[in-house]
């Protein structure tokens, strides 16, 4: 139904549902957080069987029993009790979440409406409020827009613009925009901005895969003329100056590329489609480079007014040239976008003169500086962005830019430059297609100018996930390690999980598994992390193989980084199962799981594998790399074995190479009588009880051996990317938190307190010191964070049940530790909310739970173990 009543009547009917979706009898439970595709009334679906899902609010005891989902074109079709789409019936399960299965065809570009409605075990009802998603491309062929580019080959540096005037004569019910460019976009409607997202689409294998975003354009179309302008960007997609990891010689790099089209639907039911074609006109301006590692250029002087408006005299612009699809499939970025989080006025920190200056943002982020300013024309503000300064109060870029290796005149890594028109007004500059790892800006001009920490705005950029999960602590220290590992990670998410913001800017895959739990604790991000492991599908080479960086343009791959880098493929997976109850990726992934086991089958030596990095940026102590990765290849199997049970398919091979690989590994690198693996490093030891290689009754010699060394080095780690994610967490499990508890607080190196108290870092290192002479690491990286998850699931004791996944039962187990007097732990899982607080009164233990309606739980208090429903759960024991 697409007519203007139709439209007031859905808005109305929404409104209305949302005011009074209820529940009969039980009036304290409601349905909160109804999302289609784990997001909110979302556009552009292409998927023909989206999933749904929910949450029960403020209920204690009540347990769903049946559900019924309705589809319908109209809203007030649901009002009416008459969904013309599908009506899934009493549908029995305890399960918050469902698929699609009716017998009509979602259809493209169509806009659907839907609730959803529970009962409990006890007969109770309720209803949630309407929820809106649309669909946008299901097949390639539904599109009408075309490729276009400019006539410039790749090497040419301005950015290529495009504009399109239209005329609209009739009511519009609404308008949706798909748009796709390689790399980016920046798209303009009448000359306001469209969206609040930066550097989309997301970063894919441009020769497999190319993402395309979609908005409702309805508010900013008018009645008579309007104008597009779109301005595209560089990215991964054409990087123009030579990088470390050869995306300069991509296979996939060409001249920028966009495919727009505008979908108008009438108030008469009839519809419009503007369309990327070669009727657009297209020119270069002020945009003059633009390099996703070295930065934005940015000449005001070549700014034509209006543009990007109606009426603009387009005489000196061209026809734009069609041009082919950069990559066979062209598919929708169903996840959150890149956004500001944060706008951050920094201080002014010193200034050497009238053309060069230093400013402090007090913290390390991840994006861009508006600047605005006003001046002569030609004035050039060059600003460069870095983490570190020298002793003389200037920026000190030695530690992240070592790897990028900028060859063309004057271009400097982190660099972004503005040239004034001169307007005599105050000008503005945002870079739309670049984003720096930061806490300092030196900006210098050419001439003299005053400054102040008014003209600089440091603006936060990352995927903008959801934060579901926090924590804290009567430990100040423990708090801010916390924070820093939170933001730090959020400093990592650029529609891929990076090892840094600021250097490389890329998918180590090792990076991104050690980091799951702390990812899925504190983040909703199971939409982010399914669009990267549809990259590692198109990443995979026909002989199985994967690379250490996902995307990459062929660097990566081989012997090095290894097994245990791509095991990112299985334990990605793993997790969002685990956390999710979803086993889609899955799925998905499940033929290049079995393609990828088939390549390391060809390159085991007598059963091991003897290639690939192990346990990365140790300390001192370094663990045997074909211990790790057999250890990994191990633990491919066994997931894999988990995979086939839960796809309903035959595991038994997959368990029986796996205790194969057991045996292997304990024949060759365990010895029973001193309970010691390898060499006896504390990774050593922690990995193979975390990844349980240890054979039955061995596993407390196991650990106590690794509590001997810890205390024996002084509680002092000595380990790198592997001990960071199980040290902690065995001598816990086996009963040496305190044991734990001393690493995670030491503040003297190597240490996380050395970082974020001693030094005063604001996120986490690369590596537990810097070389005091080359500054040769990052001070971004999260992949020594799994302390946070060890707070949240050991300290607060917030954990999943591996035998009822997605928080189905939960699991509460905290520690005690003798230091501590109270701990808060939090998490908004996708069942809903979990909160777990315990607080030492004296020689007793005040605690405190509270789980989401439809979940169970199972409570360690004590000596006591409680299994327990929804509501709030109150417990004093003694202090053991």
């Amino acid at each position: 139904m697409t007519n203007t009543r139709s439209i007031h009547l859905n808005i109305l009917a929404m409104c209305i549902a949302l005011l009074f979706a209820s529940c009969q009898k039980d009036a304290t439970v409601s349905i909160t957080n109804a999302q289609c595709e784990y997001l909110d009334n979302p556009l552009g679906l292409d998927t023909p069987q989206p999933r749904f899902n929910w949450k029960l609010n403020d209920a204690k005891d009540f347990l769903q029993e049946t559900y019924r989902i309705r589809i319908a074109t109209d809203s007030s079709f649901l009002l009416s009790g008459t969904p013309d789409i599908w009506d899934s019936g009493m549908t029995n399960g305890q399960s918050l979440s469902s698929e699609y299965s009716g017998d009509k065809k979602l259809q493209s570009h169509q806009r659907y409406y839907w609730d959803v409605t529970v009962w409990s075990n006890k007969g109770d009802s309720c209803i949630s409020s309407i929820n809106m998603f649309g669909m946008g491309k299901l097949s390639q062929s539904d599109w009408v827009a075309s490729w276009i580019s400019d006539t410039h080959d790749k090497e040419y540096e301005p950015a290529p613009l495009f504009r399109k005037e239209f005329k609209v004569e009739k009511n519009i019910a609404h308008a949706t925009l798909y748009i796709s460019g390689t790399a980016y976009y920046e798209m303009f409607l009448n000359g306001e901005r469209v969206g609040n997202s930066y550097l989309d689409p997301g970063y894919t294998h441009y020769n497999k895969r190319i993402l395309y975003a979609t908005h409702d354009i309805t508010s900013l179309i008018n009645r008579g003329g309007n104008a597009i302008g779109v301005v595209l960007g560089n990215g991964f997609y054409n990087c123009q100056s030579k990088a470390v990891w050869d995306f300069e010689r991509a296979d996939w790099r060409g001249r920028p590329r966009l495919l727009c089209e505008l979908r108008i639907t009438y108030a008469d039911g009839t519809t419009d489609v503007i369309a990327s074609d070669d009727t657009w006109k297209t020119n270069t301006g002020p945009y003059i480079y633009n390099n996703i590692y070295s930065g934005d250029r940015y000449d005001g002087r070549l700014e034509e007014e209006g543009w990007n408006n109606t009426g603009f005299d387009e005489k000196n612009w061209i026809a734009a040239k069609i041009t082919d699809s950069p990559a066979p499939l062209i598919v929708s970025q169903q996840m959150p976008p890149i956004r500001i989080t944060k706008e951050i006025k920094p201080a002014l920190l010193k200034s050497f003169g009238d053309t060069l200056f230093v400013f402090d943002l007090k913290e390390n982020i991840a994006g861009v500086c508006r600047l605005n300013v006003k001046g002569e024309r030609g004035t050039t503000f060059t600003l460069q962005h870095g983490e570190l300064l020298k002793d003389d109060g200037r920026l000190q870029p030695g530690n992240i830019d070592v790897y990028y290796r900028p060859e063309k005149p004057g271009e400097v890594f982190q660099t972004d430059i503005f040239i004034l028109k001169g307007s005599g007004k105050q000008e503005e500059f945002t870079p739309q297609f670049t984003y720096h790892g930061f806490r300092y800006i030196e900006v210098k001009t050419d001439r003299p100018v005053t400054l102040t920490e008014d003209n600089i705005t440091g603006l936060f950029l990352h995927t903008d996930i959801p934060q579901v999960g926090y924590f804290s602590s009567s430990n100040k220290l423990l708090n801010k390690i916390w924070a820093a590992t939170n933001q730090s990670y959020r400093g990592n998410i650029h529609s891929i999980p990076t090892d840094c913001p600021q250097r490389e800017k890329n998918g180590w895959t090792a990076d991104a598994h050690i980091a799951m739990d702390l990812a899925l604790l504190n983040f909703d991000g199971i939409t982010f992390y399914e669009k990267w492991m549809n990259d590692f599908i198109d990443n995979q080479r026909p002989n199985g193989g994967i690379s250490g960086i996902i995307p990459s343009s062929g660097w990566g791959f081989g012997d090095w980084p290894g097994p245990v880098w791509d095991a990112a493929l299985f334990i990605v997976p793993n997790a969002l199962y685990d956390y999710y109850a979803d086993k889609r990726c899955i799925e998905r992934l499940y033929p290049t799981m079995l393609n990828y086991l088939e390549y390391l089958k060809n390159q085991e030596k007598d059963g091991l594998l003897t290639f690939g990095l192990g346990d990365w940026v140790y300390y001192k102590a370094q663990t045997p790399n074909d211990y790790t990765s057999t250890l990994y290849y191990y633990l491919d199997y066994m997931l894999m074995a988990r995979f086939a049970t839960i796809l309903g398919k035959d595991a038994s091979m997959y368990k029986e190479k796996a205790e194969s690989l057991k045996k292997i590994i304990n024949d060759k690198f365990f010895n029973p009588e001193t309970a010691v693996y390898a060499n006896g490093t504390q990774t050593a030891q922690a990995i193979a009880l975390y990844l349980e290689i240890v054979p039955e009754g061995k596993e407390q010699a196991v650990a106590d051996y690794l509590q001997k060394i810890v205390a024996e080095n002084n509680h002092f780690l000595d380990f790198g990317l592997l001990g960071s994610k199980t040290v902690l967490r065995m001598l816990s499990k086996y009963g040496y938190v305190e044991d734990a508890y001393k690493m995670a607080t030491k503040t003297e190196a190597p240490s996380w307190g050395y970082w974020v108290e001693t030094q005063g870092y604001t996120t986490l290192a690369e590596t537990w010191l810097l070389s005091p002479e080359f500054h040769d690491a990052s001070l971004n990286h999260v992949f020594m964070g799994d302390i946070s998850a060890w707070m949240s699931s050991y300290l607060a004791g917030i954990n999943y049940d591996i035998s009822r996944p997605g928080f189905e039962n939960i699991i509460i187990k905290p520690y005690f530790i003798a230091d501590l007097e109270w701990v808060k732990g939090e998490y908004n899982s996708v069942r809903g909310k979990i909160s777990s607080e315990w607080k030492a009164d004296g020689k007793n233990i005040e605690m405190t739970v509270k789980i989401p309606a439809g979940s169970t739980a199972t409570i360690y208090a004590g000596d006591n173990k409680y299994n327990v429903g929804s509501g709030e759960h109150k417990y004093r024991f003694a202090l053991r």
